[in-house]
């Protein structure tokens, strides 16, 4: 048995933007600068790829800068708005992704002011704080959803909120397109992050939204791609299976896809908590990306647990996949609250493509028979 259920640290590449991406490997090799038709066949890819993805989340597609990934689109929108004197201070939640937390922190370092608002026991912004930090010189930076337990930012109030103040606000929301309807004319962020691989993409290729009119800082210098807001050749086949996700993200979200995930989540929470009792869901009394649960089992350490699972073929993860590797608890559940010991215990499962509800039945009895060994190995101590 080998089932993946890791879909929020990354997903698998989709047919579909397979068969999009592969002539531009070899066949359609232009550089977009070029102006002979090697060169205006690229070209005609990337725009057709920037329009895609507009279409994803409702944008203008003029207003779309690729990037290497949701790390540097996070950086162009914040040290971009700074570096153009558009802010001062910079305010995030303080369970924002490391893109966005250590690029506050580098601010930090470099004399900008850096407000931190907390979160509930669910992990949404405390919105009575925000109000009382925000201001007209401050860039407002807070995530769609959540990476590691999935909630889902009250993001509509807090744009109301900062748009009121005269305030800007950027949404890391890397996690979300793809598994909610984002629309930036409903909730009309200013600056908006998106990662092609957390969408059945390609990696190494992500994109920036910004608001017509705002003038951003460029943080790679050289030539005039991008409308001068990122300088190099593009790199026209990954962009172009991000288009091509984009479309596929859209086509699944009309069709319901994520009723199909929420399915999934709850009949595993569900089958979990009757199977090996003394389990919680983190982030429970918030609305959640559908694909994501995040669950601790008393008297198990989630790093044993996902060790355990991934000998028997499962893949699971105890968070970010950016903060794998430490021997240091989520600090995300430790922002909402939670004991060292308790945030511990928790491991993500996130749906995705390939996932069925005919899989449940082998993963409850992996995760079960995981639980009670790790139960008796910790009662014999």
């Amino acid at each position: 048995m080998m089932l993946y259920l890791d879909h929020n640290a990354t997903t698998p590449m989709a047919a579909e933007v397979k068969l999009a991406m592969e002539p531009f490997w070899c066949s359609d090799f232009g550089n977009a600068s070029s102006v002979h038709r090697f060169g205006q066949r690229a070209r005609q890819a990337i725009d057709l790829a920037r329009e895609q993805l507009a279409s994803l989340i409702a944008a203008p597609a003029e207003q779309i800068v690729f990037t290497s990934g949701g790390t540097e689109a996070d950086n162009l929108a914040l040290r971009g708005v700074f570096e153009r004197g558009l802010a001062d201070r910079l305010l995030i939640s303080a369970v924002e992704h490391p893109a966005v937390a250590a690029t506050a922190e580098a601010l930090r370092q470099a004399g900008r002011e850096v407000v931190v608002a907390p979160v509930d026991a669910d992990g949404r912004v405390v919105l009575e704080r925000l109000a009382e930090l925000v201001d007209r010189r401050t860039l407002v930076s807070v995530m769609w959803a959540n990476n590691d337990v999935g909630t889902i930012q009250p993001l509509e109030q807090i744009v109301a909120l900062a748009h009121e103040r005269g305030a800007l606000v950027h949404s890391d929301a890397v996690q979300a397109v793809g598994k909610l309807a984002v629309d930036v004319n409903v909730v009309p962020v200013d600056l908006l992050s998106v990662s092609a691989h957390k969408l059945n993409g390609p990696k190494g290729v992500g994109a920036l939204y910004y608001r017509r009119g705002l003038s951003l800082a460029p943080q790679l210098r050289g030539g005039a791609q991008e409308r001068r807001l990122r300088a190099g050749t593009e790199n026209v086949t990954a962009i172009v299976g991000f288009g091509a996700a984009a479309a596929l993200a859209k086509s699944k979200l009309l069709a319901g896809e994520p009723a199909h995930w929420l399915n999934l989540r709850e009949s595993l929470a569900a089958a979990l908590e009757q199977r090996v009792g003394e389990c919680w869901v983190n982030g429970a009394g918030a609305s959640r990306l559908p694909n994501t649960l995040s669950i601790g089992f008393s008297g198990v350490e989630g790093a044993a647990l996902l060790m355990n699972l991934d000998l028997k073929g499962i893949a699971v993860s105890v968070g970010s996949a950016c903060s794998s590797g430490t021997a240091e608890p989520s600090r995300v559940l430790l922002a909402m609250g939670q004991s060292p010991r308790q945030a511990a215990a928790a491991v993500r499962i996130s749906f995705g493509l390939g996932n069925t509800p005919e899989q449940l039945a082998e993963i409850v009895e992996a995760i079960a028979e995981s639980i009670e060994r790790l139960r008796s190995i910790e009662g014999a101590k």
